[in-house]
C-alpha cells in the first residue's frame, strides 16, 4: 500500500474552534441539523474530558502505527490527531509513548477508530482518548498509508483542519468552513435550552412548553383514569 503526507492543509479558524470549544457535542450536533457526529463506537478512557481542535488525519494499514509515526511531524498546537484503519482493526495502535510525542507538539486529544493502549498511563499524563477499542495488542511499522487526506469515521467524512469536538457524548466533526455558523447556531441552541431549563424549574411541563399535548391528541393517544382503564380494557 503506498500513500501520501499531505503538509499544511488548511484550517478552520483558532477563535471558531475556540468557541466550538465551550459547547457540549450534543449542542454542536444538534444545531448543526443533527449531523457529524461520528457514531457510538468512539468512547472516552476518561470522564468529565472536552477537548476541540483542528484534525490531523491519518489512514493506517491495520495492526501497523507506521503513518501515526509519520503524523507525528505534522500535529501542531491546537491540533486532534483522527486515526482509521483501511479495515476493521482493534490493535494497540497507540500508547503513552505516542502521547508523550503528540504534547510536546501541542496536539489536544486523540480519536481513533482502532485500539489504544496504556490507559491507566494515557490518563496520568492528562492526554485525552476517544478509541473504538482498548487492546494490548501491539502493532508493527511496515506499511506505508496516508496522513492529512480525507477519512471516514461512522459515516463521517474528516478532512484534514476540520475541527473535532469530543466529550464524555462522543465526538463531532465540525467542516472547517462552517465552524463559525455552527458556533453561533450552538451559542442560539444554548439560549434556548436556558429559557427551557428556566421554565422546568418554574414548573412548566414539556408537554405544554413544546406543544406536545397537540401532538397527542393528532396522533391518537387519550386519556383514561384507572378506572376507565380497567373497565374498558388496555386494547379499547
Amino acid at each position: 500500500m503506498s500513500g501520501v503526507i499531505v503538509t499544511n492543509p488548511p484550517k478552520a479558524a483558532a477563535k471558531d474552534v475556540d468557541a466550538l470549544a465551550g459547547y457540549g457535542v450534543a449542542t454542536v450536533h444538534e444545531a448543526m441539523g443533527r449531523t457529524g457526529l461520528l457514531g457510538t463506537r468512539l468512547r472516552p478512557i476518561q470522564r468529565g474530558v472536552r477537548v476541540a481542535g483542528t484534525a490531523v488525519t491519518v489512514l493506517s494499514w491495520p495492526g501497523d502505527n507506521l503513518m501515526i509515526h509519520a503524523a507525528v511531524e505534522q500535529c501542531g498546537e491546537g491540533d486532534i490527531l483522527v486515526v482509521t484503519t483501511t479495515s476493521p482493526s482493534t490493535d494497540g495502535m497507540v500508547g503513552e509513548l505516542f502521547a508523550t510525542a503528540l504534547q510536546r507538539r501541542g496536539v489536544r486529544g486523540l480519536v481513533i477508530d482502532a485500539g489504544v493502549r496504556d490507559t491507566a498511563e494515557l490518563r496520568e499524563v492528562g492526554f485525552p482518548v476517544w478509541s473504538a477499542a482498548v487492546s494490548a495488542q501491539g502493532t508493527v511499522k511496515a506499511t506505508g498509508g496516508s496522513v492529512n487526506v480525507p477519512v471516514v469515521i461512522g459515516g463521517q467524512m474528516i478532512r484534514p483542519g476540520d475541527v473535532i469536538l469530543a466529550d464524555d457524548d462522543g465526538v463531532v466533526v465540525v467542516p472547517r468552513e462552517r465552524a463559525g455558523r455552527a458556533a453561533g447556531a450552538s451559542e442560539a441552541r444554548e439560549n434556548k435550552e436556558a429559557a427551557a431549563r428556566a421554565a422546568f424549574i418554574g414548573g412548566q411541563l414539556g408537554l405544554d412548553r413544546y406543544g406536545l399535548r397537540e401532538t397527542l391528541a393528532r396522533l391518537g393517544v387519550t386519556y383514561k383514569s384507572h378506572e376507565e382503564y380497567e373497565t374498558d380494557g388496555a386494547g379499547s
